[in-house]
């Protein structure tokens, strides 16, 4: 397949810690002249060449999905979510959504952001629904579908989670005894990896797995 330059890419998830750092390389890249994103809350800086959009995902107006590209960075936490059926709305249900929207509208790729351990059988409630967004994505049959599966994301979140903190400290404290591929992984890393292979030119489902992306 290939690239065409000067393209649209949306964004969503942008205010989180890889969907911010995504939107940031984003805007400097050549491809891209146009770059949106679904927001409920606007960011804290803006650039020309972004297109800041208001965006219910409860009532999703298709036609502000159209883009060539549409990069998902879309997670939350059950503590966050409050609840399963809410965690199962941000990372499942509006994924999808907005992924078979974006489709009808003209979309070649979908780019997404899981999670190492994805596994639509699995019996953890956070594993299965990562699982289940993958597996229904594929069935959308997009010309390109590119998964991402992060191990522990490490950066500066601009939130107090204890838990990661203290999680991350031990990753950096054992690195050189831990596979790479459980290995805490830089979320900048992610966000270029994402960036990178979207313009590989390639096609139908990939999967890049928490070791493969440390390698960017």
């Amino acid at each position: 397949m290939t690239i065409p330059t000067q393209k649209t890419a949306l964004i969503l998830g942008a205010t989180g810690l890889i969907g911010n750092l995504l939107t940031r390389q984003l805007v400097n890249s050549p491809i891209y002249t146009n770059i949106k994103v679904l927001v409920r809350k606007s960011l804290t800086w803006q650039h020309p060449r972004l297109q800041e959009i208001q965006f219910e995902f409860d009532h999703p107006n298709g036609l502000l999905t159209q883009a060539d590209d549409i990069f998902c960075c879309l997670g939350t936490t059950m503590k966050k979510a409050g609840s399963k059926d809410a965690f199962q709305k941000v990372d499942y249900k509006y994924p999808l959504e907005i992924a078979r929207l974006g489709l009808e509208n003209g979309a070649q790729q979908f780019a997404i952001v899981t999670s190492m351990g994805a596994d639509p059988e699995s019996s953890f409630f956070y594993n299965r629904v990562k699982g289940e967004v993958e597996r229904d994505l594929a069935r959308l049959n997009y010309p390109t579908l590119l998964i991402y599966r992060p191990s522990l994301l490490i950066g500066n979140r601009g939130e107090n989670r204890l838990g990661e903190r203290l999680a991350e400290g031990a990753m950096r404290l054992f690195k050189p005894l831990i596979p790479a591929k459980y290995r805490g992984i830089d979320a900048a890393k992610v966000a270029t990896a994402m960036i990178t292979t979207t313009q590989e030119g390639l096609t139908g489902k990939h999967i890049f797995e928490s070791d493969v992306l440390q390698n960017f």
